[in-house]
This record gives structure tokens, C-alpha cells and sequence, in this order.
């Protein structure tokens, strides 16, 4: 059962990274058009505090995976992975104010649905 802490790990990384890239992307405001701006927007992104974390969780996420690599098979640990679908979209909702409607619930039900069905069968 410790085993599944590597996947879990994984998971929580992913999910950290995503949601703190989206709320300084969104802090920082829209994409400029001219080329030499884009350049500059993004490499302040680049050294923004918040957003070096979640680069630095991707790369967790990447060791624990590794590790997860050791103990399970890719097939079974794999669809552990689309709870990261669920955890955005509840975590988007509560911290980034995002809608979820019911047709985003009905999708992610899908999803997993889908992905508990494939990797059973």
C-alpha cells in the first residue's frame, strides 16, 4: 500500500503545478501580440517564485513517477494518473473561481469512468 504514495506523490505535483501556472499566467495578464513582448512576458514568467515551484513540482512529479516505475506495472499505475482530471477541475473551481458546470462534471465522469473500465479490462 506504500507503494501507491509514489503515484499519489505524482498526482498531488501535477496537480500543484498546473493550478499555481494558471493562477500566475492569469496574474500576469494576456499574451502580447508583439514578438520581442512575448519574449519578455514569458521570461518573467520564467522568474517568477511561484511559477519556478511549479516547474520544481514537475520534476517531483517526475521522481516519484519514477519511482512508482519500480513497483507497478504501466499499465495499472497509469489510469491513477486521471484523477489529476477530477482534482483541477475541483481545485480550479474552489481556488481559481473557475466554472463547473455540469456539463465539465459530466465530461470528467466520463473520463474516469472510461479510464477505470480500460484499465480493468
Amino acid at each position: 500500500m506504500r507503494n501507491y504514495l509514489y503515484i499519489f506523490g505524482t498526482i498531488m505535483f501535477t496537480v500543484y503545478g498546473q493550478l499555481v501556472t494558471k493562477w500566475q499566467v492569469t496574474k500576469a495578464g494576456p499574451l502580447p501580440t508583439d514578438s520581442t513582448e512575448k519574449i519578455w512576458f514569458l521570461l518573467r514568467l520564467v522568474v517568477n517564485p511561484w511559477v519556478v515551484s511549479s516547474l520544481a513540482a514537475a520534476f517531483l512529479a517526475f521522481l516519484f513517477w519514477v519511482a512508482a516505475m519500480t513497483k507497478f506495472d504501466l499499465s495499472h499505475a497509469y489510469p491513477f494518473t486521471s484523477l489529476a482530471f477530477l482534482l483541477v477541475m475541483i481545485f480550479s473551481g474552489v481556488f481559481l473561481h473557475e466554472p463547473i458546470t455540469p456539463l465539465k462534471i459530466l465530461g470528467t465522469i466520463l473520463i474516469m469512468a472510461g479510464i477505470i473500465v480500460g484499465s480493468n479490462g
